[in-house]
Parts: C-alpha cells; sequence; structure tokens
C-alpha cells in the first residue's frame, strides 16, 4: 500500500474518532467517556484506536497539543511592537483559528471541555505578551498588576469566544475580533460606537 493512501487512511480515521469524541464530550465528561463507547459510536475497530492512542487521555492531549502549536504559530507571527497600540490585527488571526477550529474549540472550552486546555492557551499567550510587550514598558514593581490584567483581558476573551458559540456564530472572525478590540482598548466606553 502506498505511503500516501496509508497517510490519508490515517487522517480519515483520526478524524473520525476526533469526530465521534467532541459529540460525545457535548453530553459528559471526558472521564465518563470509554474507548469502546467511542469506537462503537464511529464504527472503528478498538485495535485501530490503540494503534494512534493509548486512551481517550491521550487522544484529547494529541488534539489539544495540535492545536496548541497552530495557536503558537499564529501568535509568532505578529511582532510584540505591532501589538502596542492597535491588537486588531492578532485578534482577527485568532478569531480564524478558533473558527477553522469550531468544533474542538467548543467542546474543549464548553462545559464538559478540559480546563487545562485553557490553561495552555493562557501560558502560550501570556509568555508572548507579558514577558514581551507588558514587561517591557512597566516596572516590576508592577508586574503583579500586569498579571491580574492580563487575567482579565484572557478571561474575558474566552467568555467572547463562549459568548460567540452560543449566538451561532452570527458575526464573522473580523467581526468579533473588532468587538474584542474595542472592549479591550475602551471597556464600558465601547458600548457608545
Amino acid at each position: 500500500m502506498s505511503e500516501k493512501l496509508l497517510d490519508r487512511r490515517i487522517r480519515k480515521t483520526k478524524k473520525q474518532l476526533r469526530q465521534g469524541l467532541m459529540e460525545l464530550m457535548r453530553e459528559k465528561s471526558i472521564k465518563d467517556i470509554s474507548v469502546r463507547e467511542l469506537t462503537d459510536k464511529v464504527d472503528i475497530n478498538r485495535g485501530t484506536f490503540y494503534l494512534h492512542y493509548r486512551d481517550i487521555y491521550d487522544m484529547i492531549e494529541q488534539i489539544e497539543n495540535e492545536m496548541v502549536d497552530e495557536l503558537i504559530n499564529v501568535i509568532h507571527s505578529h511582532h510584540h511592537q505591532d501589538m502596542q497600540s492597535r491588537p486588531l490585527p492578532i485578534l482577527i488571526d485568532v478569531f480564524t483559528f478558533l473558527s477553522n477550529n469550531i468544533d474542538m474549540g467548543s467542546v474543549l472550552l464548553g462545559d464538559y471541555g478540559n480546563l487545562h486546555f485553557a490553561d495552555k492557551i493562557k501560558n502560550i499567550v501570556q509568555i508572548k505578551f507579558i514577558n514581551e510587550l507588558l514587561l517591557k514598558d512597566f516596572s516590576d514593581k508592577r508586574k503583579e498588576i500586569i498579571e491580574y490584567f492580563y487575567a482579565f483581558i484572557f478571561a474575558g476573551c474566552i467568555g467572547i469566544f463562549r459568548a460567540w458559540l452560543e449566538s451561532d456564530i452570527k458575526r464573522t472572525p473580523t467581526e468579533m475580533a473588532i468587538i474584542a478590540e474595542q472592549i479591550i482598548l475602551h471597556g464600558r466606553d465601547s458600548l457608545n460606537n
């Protein structure tokens, strides 16, 4: 069998497993999902599952890591100095990333999601922006307040993403990025626009 055909079959199998897992995670916590339940749902042999993953937690971790790697590339494509006056370009890219991964993002950040995933994202963004942007502009005395500021902004962005999902994604990633930017830069005053 050619390597190209094998790669396509592996991608297809993983896609089926991912889709089945997302459907199950909309209904229940990850700890309540078994390999048998997942493989029965997608009509794949359990042995095939174990060719790719040790267990459900390993599968989730691999999916999260793939998404995190993609997000790292998105974030690092922006220079921190460009963010000081206008965060819109990176917000557009982040909301586009979320839109492209809406299936898994909605599950991982949803009611039955994995809190570690949100923490991974938070840490990536924190390293980029607190270390490269905010700490260069402020003294060490302000570090604790900067961390509170960042925690507030990050939680707000997760809240905006969840609200976007609940609205059935009626707005484009660019529209959501503009809303997020206005709230970040202008807070309550953004309601007057």
